[in-house]
């Protein structure tokens, strides 16, 4: 079937797309790819009745029979080859064009099989790729994008709570800065965790937990006619 996904073939896309391959992906002459056994393994795994395909340029026929063929074509100047990748009934065709390891086109005349044989694996890894398979490669990006969703909800994530922690710092750090016990120490102490001596500049999230708790236990030392009437100010649960 040819044309426009419909819903479940979006959803076939979007499963392929957030597929991580990073781990899978090669380099050569500067560029990022997935090798066609890989590509095509990470296909089976999820659609094993998915099928691969490989056209024929049709050279002799004879009573309406084909008498010879080649899995590559070629316009007297240039060859390339057309593969298919079909998930869900839903084909999707490339043709590749047969290049040496410059990446340029090699002449018609010049062609061998194994150069051929080269384009047709390249090829179906990029009719894969547009059902979704590592298509982020393609686009320059380093993770899938739902990982990169991921990822910035953590770091939205862990921002906040810096934040958080840093204020607590600061109020402990006020609260002990008038007491007789540590009041003379506080300042000292907050320039050891940052030059201008103000929790709130921290950007290290360790550093930040590392003054906490020096100001907590700072505080839980404090004689009780010094310690404030309001309950003491507590760390909020930033474990997951």
């Amino acid at each position: 079937m040819k044309g426009d996904y419909n819903l479940s073939e979006k959803s076939v896309f979007q499963t392929l797309y957030d597929i991580n391959v990073n781990e899978k992906v090669k380099q050569k002459n500067g560029l990022n790819y997935l090798s066609w056994a890989d590509s095509l393994a990470e296909i089976k795994k999820i659609y094993p009745d998915a099928e691969f395909k490989i056209y024929e340029q049709i050279l002799d026929v004879k009573d309406g029979i084909v008498t010879n063929s080649r899995f590559w074509f070629d316009d007297g100047k240039s060859g390339w080859v057309k593969v298919s990748v079909t998930i869900n009934g839903h084909e999707i065709i490339e043709q590749y064009p047969i290049m040496n390891f410059k990446n340029q086109a090699i002449p018609a005349e010049n062609i061998t099989s194994t150069d051929a044989n080269k384009a047709v694996q390249r090829g179906l890894t990029k009719a894969a790729a547009r059902h979704g398979l590592g298509l982020y490669i393609y686009s320059g990006e380093d993770i899938p994008e739902e990982e990169k969703k991921e990822a910035k909800k953590k770091a939205e994530k862990a921002k906040s709570q810096l934040e958080k922690m840093n204020d607590l710092s600061f109020d402990l750090a006020k609260i002990l800065s008038k007491s007789k016990t540590f009041g003379k120490d506080i300042p000292e102490l907050c320039r050891r965790y940052h030059p201008s001596g103000n929790p709130r500049k921290i950007t290290d999230p360790v550093v930040a937990e590392k003054m906490y708790n020096e100001l907590t236990a700072m505080f839980d030392k404090l004689p009780e006619d010094e310690k404030p009437t309001v309950k003491k100010v507590e760390k909020e649960e930033t474990d997951e």
